[in-house]
């Protein structure tokens, strides 16, 4: 009996897509993915592949070789990470460490140097699934503190043509916009632009 736990994907059977040119490697890593209990959803030998597999297949992560015949690596990362699609794990050689600096700016998760083993792959998996994972939430908490914003500024709006038009003190307003919200079961945003809409504007 060892402490030592085995090891494991990161979620259950995270979903990968290999792009790489080498036959070889793309067998070698799919053994090594499936022993760990990945499920590989694609292999692609070219760039342009690997852009349409990630977009058909729905990956949780696109293992992606920095050069590739066709649309390299890079450009294939920049766009597969850009529609959201998944986390992208660069491979690189070692002669081609330059590149890495051009691989996080077009949005790798990570990148792992060739030849590796698969002691090197799993943990540059987990990193790169965590990172996507918490660019992602930090994304989704940008557009949702946007639209707080958005909804403000529109209530604050509809407020100000309740008040010039309804004589209605700041506070009857809001009461007004929040009690209409509730009632008619729709957001505070929507009663706001039905007020911009209707309510004559004095101005």
């Amino acid at each position: 009996m060892t402490d030592q736990a085995p090891s494991s994907p990161p979620s259950p059977a995270a979903r990968v897509l290999i792009a790489e040119d080498e036959a070889i490697i793309r067998l070698d890593l799919k053994e090594m993915l499936e022993e760990e209990g990945f499920e590989v959803v694609g292999e692609a030998a070219d760039g342009d592949a690997a852009m349409r597999l990630a977009s058909e297949r729905s990956p949780d992560l696109v293992i992606m070789d920095i050069k590739m015949p066709g649309t390299d690596g890079l450009t294939a990362a920049e766009s597969i990470v850009n529609d959201d699609l998944a986390a992208v794990l660069i491979l690189t050689a070692f002669s081609q460490r330059d590149l890495v600096h051009r691989a996080a700016e077009a949005g790798a998760m990570g990148y792992l140097v060739k030849p590796f083993q698969k002691s090197d792959l799993l943990p540059a998996i987990e990193i790169a699934l965590a990172r996507y994972q918490e660019m992602a939430q930090v994304k989704g908490e940008n557009e949702s503190l946007e639209k707080q914003l958005e909804t403000r500024k529109l209530v604050d709006r509809a407020k100000g043509r309740l008040i010039d038009s309804g004589g209605m003190s700041e506070a009857e307003a809001f009461r007004h916009i929040q009690k209409r919200a509730m009632d008619e079961r729709i957001s505070m945003a929507q009663v706001a632009t039905d007020i911009l809409e209707s309510e004559p504007n004095p101005g």
